[in-house]
């Protein structure tokens, strides 16, 4: 091994350092490397506010002595730290007590072949054209409206990865990818009353960018929306969270379902394997090759090989998702889902956006959640809001200062509708979700 981490083989090395574990008397062990690269530069008001540069190199490895289980990680490559690194994982399995889940995934669930899923593209862009194109986003997006008299920055950001994963099962794969990102945050007054919002796009591949007028324009568009925000009544009524929004719902789900939460007996939807946790129309799937995918990945951090699945079948719930430590906590086989979902995606009604709105007839759209407010073992759900009262299917104002309460379990199997403007921005995918009540905290 050499000790200079640019010109490391990271393939070679991570083969080395399996090899030195079991020199040190580990029975198995897995290996994580990674480095990674980039730079991201910020400015606000025409001006630099920032120039980061990213370059950060990892080791993470686990050896187990049976079903003892020792960790280490490094961020120095050198063949000294290394070894000591395996050492000093070596040492702190001897003192573990003994877990017989833990363990590697079966060598039969390792891919044969790691898929290519085209997930690294570069950006040529240098910090000067990242600096321009930051200034010219946020030069046009305050020429949208004189209501816009400030704003929190842009940035344009590139970076790329490079990891690889092996265990001494002889298993060992590698990924490469990218990720690209242009934002930018303003604020807008109106009769001494302030409000901020922001846009951005995020790709793997820089040409899927939407351009950065497009990221000023939105920008400006919701900024400019939230002034004249206005209280309402308490009520019930129901609601409508938009695409951003109801990505953070499904993400509840997916928590609810994962399997730490699930051998803790700590989800509101332990034991529902099999139940219809959706209207029986819902369908949420797993998509883990799609090519330049966010969350494309063709194994996962056991290095299991990935696979399509479906969590959720006509409504009933179909598959948990599993690690293999969970799975073996659960007497279960694992999902392929260490490490969390891969481009989850669900089905949809088919309307659009405004259709959606029209569908509700009167109620709220909510844009913004604040604070944390959810408890997965009960299912409780209370978050404070922002949004827009609908009235006829049409947008009449902003309101704020309110609380959105319900059952989880309640607002998953009461979903209305889920439009088919889709926000793919995120590993987890959809459109607006239209739940048929909640109940709003107000004055």
């Amino acid at each position: 091994m050499t000790s200079t981490p640019a010109k490391q083989n990271l393939l070679v090395l991570a083969s080395d350092i399996v090899d030195l574990a079991k020199k040190e008397g580990a029975s198995a062990c897995e290996i994580d490397l990674g480095q990674t690269q980039g730079f991201s530069v910020a400015t606000r008001l025409g001006d630099i506010e920032s120039i980061e540069y990213d370059s950060d190199i990892e080791m993470n490895l686990t050896v187990y002595k049976g079903h003892k289980k020792g960790s280490a990680s490094t961020s120095d490559f050198s063949m000294k730290s290394v070894s000591a690194a395996v050492k000093k994982a070596c040492a702190i399995a001897e003192m573990i007590e003994e877990d017989p889940c833990a363990g590697l995934a079966d060598a039969s669930l390792m891919p044969k072949d790691v898929l290519d899923l085209d997930l690294y593209h570069p950006w040529g862009i240098t910090p000067e054209e990242a600096k321009n194109n930051a200034i010219a986003c946020e030069r046009l997006a305050m020429e949208q409206s004189k209501k816009i008299t400030n704003s929190e920055g842009c940035t344009v950001a590139t970076n790329q990865g490079h990891g690889v994963y092996a265990n001494s099962h002889g298993f060992i794969g590698e990924v490469k990818s990218t990720s690209h990102e242009i934002s930018c945050m303003l604020i807008a007054e109106e009769m001494g009353e302030k409000e901020r919002d922001y846009s951005y796009t995020t790709a793997c591949a820089h040409e899927d960018l939407e351009t950065w007028r497009w990221v000023a324009e939105n920008a400006a568009t919701r900024t400019v929306a939230r002034l004249g925000a206005k209280k309402m009544k308490t009520c019930k009524t129901p609601v409508v969270f938009s695409p951003e929004l109801a990505r953070s719902l499904l993400g509840n789900f997916v928590s609810a379902i994962s399997g730490g939460s699930l051998y803790r007996e700590s989800s509101f939807l332990l034991n529902h394997l099999g139940k219809e946790v959706f209207p029986s129309w819902v369908n949420i799937f797993e998509r883990p090759h799609i090519l330049k995918g966010i969350g494309s990945i063709a194994f996962d951090a056991d290095g299991v090989a990935t696979y399509d699945k479906n969590f959720v079948t006509d409504g009933a719930l179909s598959s948990y998702s599993l690690s293999d430590y969970s799975a073996k906590r659960l007497k279960m086989k694992t999902t392929a889902n260490s490490g969390g979902v891969h481009n989850l995606r669900v089905t949809n009604t088919g309307q659009s956006f405004e259709e959606l709105l029209q569908t509700m007839g009167t109620g709220l759209y909510v844009t913004e959640l604040i604070g944390q407010g959810v408890n997965l073992v009960t299912g409780d759900y209370s978050r404070g809001a922002f949004g827009y009262w609908v009235e006829n299917g049409e947008i009449q104002y902003p309101v704020h200062e309110i609380t959105i309460a319900n059952n989880l379990k309640t607002m998953l199997k009461t979903i209305l509708a889920i439009g088919n403007d889709t926000d793919k921005r995120g590993n987890i995918q959809t459109g607006s979700i239209l739940i048929e009540e909640m109940m709003i905290a107000g004055s």
